[in-house]
């Protein structure tokens, strides 16, 4: 079995980290954080005419009909350069709910095509998250209650923005009232969707916190040897080199468990958890100790306000509380580990008999 990503999936997310790279810098990202949205509407715009918004979109609704391999590569890069905007969130949450549901909810199928189109944003929420990202630019929130999944008007709610220790996101708490006409499912369809949203969230999380973790090292990597002194790069000094080695081998021991935990998601769904909480916890564990050796050999400039280390160092923080923390996926782990039924072992990696 070939375990490698295809040319075509490589090639697509080069040219996509290309653009990134380009259009979200450090300076885009503090002159976000001084407008009324923290976002922006020709960035977005720019993605729906890349495809990115399409790309989990099915083909009958306008979409590209990829999965979530297809879209981890993209998720990760986002997370190396910080992006504010809620594309991971969108692409790899809100359109494979709507899709599930699109077969039979004209609802659904017609926002489907209008998110691919860049015509509608959605924000997702889940019991799992006590706040919604990106509430205020979405015109409509998928919302739960017990376990029906409601599609609910921006006019219909009220948003109340809270503060977080990343000034790129922008959380809400909702008011909302729970009414049959915008139920759009549940009982068992609904509990079965909810479960497949989290592992989603999680996954896309996991995957920006090792993006993170990846810039937060090279960030670090090319300020100790910016800074002199005594005649010397600061990161030839031996200890300086053991912490980002110890950031370096936690980061790529992760990458595998995140990829694994994207092809079980896209092929295996229902059997999903044990995956997805692995790769949430090893992401951000990487994460976390790449902000805490980087703050450490940045010296007293790392806890200055105007060092771009700042950025990336929240954000890792921020984003390991959300879509479950890390004692919640460590539980579903061990639950995992306990089952006596559990297929463990390298012939069950990625076979189609996971359990």
């Amino acid at each position: 079995m070939d375990f490698t990503f295809t040319e075509d999936q490589l090639l697509f997310c080069d040219n996509v980290k290309k653009f990134l790279h380009n259009e979200v810098t450090a300076d885009s990202i503090r002159a976000s954080w001084e407008t009324a949205t923290g976002r922006s509407d020709a960035l977005w715009q720019k993605f729906v005419e890349l495809g990115l918004t399409a790309m989990l979109v099915p083909e009958q609704f306008g979409g590209l009909g990829m999965n979530e391999l297809d879209f981890i590569l993209l998720a990760q890069t986002c997370g190396e350069v910080a992006l504010p905007e809620p594309l991971v969130e969108t692409a790899l949450v809100a359109t494979p709910l709507l899709a599930a549901l699109a077969g039979h909810d004209s609802r659904c199928a017609s926002l489907l095509e209008k998110i691919a189109a860049g015509e509608r944003k959605v924000a997702v929420g889940h019991a799992v998250n006590h706040l919604v990202s990106d509430a205020h630019i979405a015109d409509y929130l998928l919302l739960p209650s017990g376990n029906q999944i409601h599609l609910v008007p921006k006019e219909q709610v009220k948003l109340t923005a809270q503060p977080g220790v990343d000034p790129s996101r922008r959380l809400f708490s909702v008011d909302w009232k729970v009414s049959d006409e915008t139920c759009i499912t549940n009982g068992a369809e609904g509990v079965g969707l909810l479960a497949a949203t989290l592992n989603r969230g999680a996954l896309g999380v996991a995957a920006q916190l090792l993006g993170l973790a990846e810039a937060m090292v090279k960030q670090t990597v090319k300020y100790t040897t910016d800074r002199h002194q005594f005649g010397k790069p600061i990161g030839s000094n031996q200890a300086l080199k053991h912490h980002m080695a110890n950031c370096a081998v936690k980061t790529e021991f992760a990458k595998p468990v995140l990829y694994r935990a994207a092809y079980t998601v896209s092929r295996r769904p229902l059997h999903a958890d044990f995956a997805v909480s692995h790769a949430k916890v090893s992401a951000g564990e990487a994460a976390l100790l790449a902000a805490k050796n980087s703050i450490q050999s940045h010296g007293a400039m790392g806890y200055t306000w105007e060092c771009d280390l700042h950025i990336w160092m929240k954000r890792a923080w921020a984003l390991d509380k959300y879509w479950g923390h890390s004692g919640f996926h460590k539980n579903r782990l061990h639950q995992w580990l306990m089952n006596p039924n559990a297929k463990i072992g390298a012939d069950k990696t990625f076979g189609e008999q996971v359990a």
